[in-house]
């Protein structure tokens, strides 16, 4: 049994492939934000977080990505904090790991190279996300990363992105899995078949290769509006009909799509036990609404429930 108050048991937990991992995921503040505004965003997550039951903190790495989709954006791009900064500069309250997302094309290799070589490998774990498009400029492709990683970092826990509803995204998996990827995270998911396809076509290929599969964590995320659904649509996440029709009409979208999160939670649950693959769950909370933010609260507390961790919040 992994003692979770331990700083590196995110670490051991995912090298061992245990399932049930549980993961918080947040956008560092804004770049423009004066430094006692970010120390005060600061003040109120951890403080939220305090009552989590959680193993860890992801911090996302922001990029522009309208050359994925022509279409106009629902919400604005607006830069934030480099998370490896916000971490080492606001996140000292922070006593687990932080799972610290890199963009890798916005960075040089010399940038990359110096922050894997600072980086502490008993704090920090790390997730390599390659260009949004097969035509988006980059400084450095994923696969150039990922050798750099294995040069300069091997013992850095390295994570990779799943995209669900990508046609065959499991062999996708399987050749950054080979790239030195230790587990892997999804994009949001709102369609739990297409989860579940990827998870099944993962496994069985795994098996088939005799490679140890590595544990797969689903990204949950609470929907608030009509626009956040747009936004979700924006950035590829597949919204069956049904349910995109059922949250806009909804009287309460937020309630609708808690009650659908954890419907997926559940399902995602079953699946994964009789399968056989590790597995987890990262709640995503990027809202600025405290609605929104709460929400997202509530249903990593309901998760660490689901989970077995502990009693499921109220």
């Amino acid at each position: 049994m992994v003692d979770r108050s331990d700083s590196t048991a995110l670490r051991t937990l995912l090298t061992d492939a245990e399932s049930g991992v549980l993961l918080f995921g947040i956008t560092p503040p804004r770049l423009s934000a004066a430094p006692e505004r970010i120390r005060e965003i600061t003040a109120a997550t951890l403080a939220r977080l305090d009552f989590l039951d959680v193993d860890g903190l992801a911090l996302y790495d922001i990029d522009d990505e309208s050359d994925r989709n022509p279409a106009e954006r629902p919400f604005p791009y607006l830069p934030t904090i480099d998370p490896a900064t916000y971490h080492a500069e606001y996140l000292a309250g922070w006593n687990r790991p932080a799972v610290v997302y890199r963009c890798v094309g916005k960075y040089t290799e010399a940038q990359l190279r110096s922050w894997l070589r600072t980086a502490d490998p008993d704090r920090v774990l790390t997730v390599f996300v390659g260009a949004s498009s097969k035509d988006k400029a980059v400084r450095t492709g994923l696969a150039e990363a990922q050798a750099l990683h294995r040069d300069v970092r091997p013992d850095l826990l390295l994570g990779g992105v799943a995209i669900t509803e990508r046609p065959e995204e499991h062999l996708r998996l399987i050749t950054k899995q080979q790239a030195g990827c230790a587990y892997f995270i999804s994009q949001v998911i709102y369609s739990a078949d297409a989860a579940k396809s990827m998870a099944s076509d993962y496994y069985y290929t795994c098996r088939e290769r005799q490679l140890e599969p590595k544990p797969v964590l689903f990204t949950l995320s609470v929907c608030g509006s009509v626009k956040t659904l747009a936004f979700l649509k924006w950035l590829g996440v597949h919204v069956p009909r049904w349910l995109e029709n059922s949250l806009r009409h909804a009287d309460d979208t937020l309630a609708e799509s808690y009650e659908h999160c954890l419907t997926n939670a559940r399902d995602l649950i079953a699946f994964c036990r009789k399968l056989g693959l590790p597995f987890g769950f990262l709640v995503e909370s990027v809202s600025i609404r405290k609605a929104e933010i709460e929400a997202s609260v509530a249903l990593a507390g309901e998760l660490s429930g689901l989970l077995g961790r502990g009693k499921p919040s109220a």
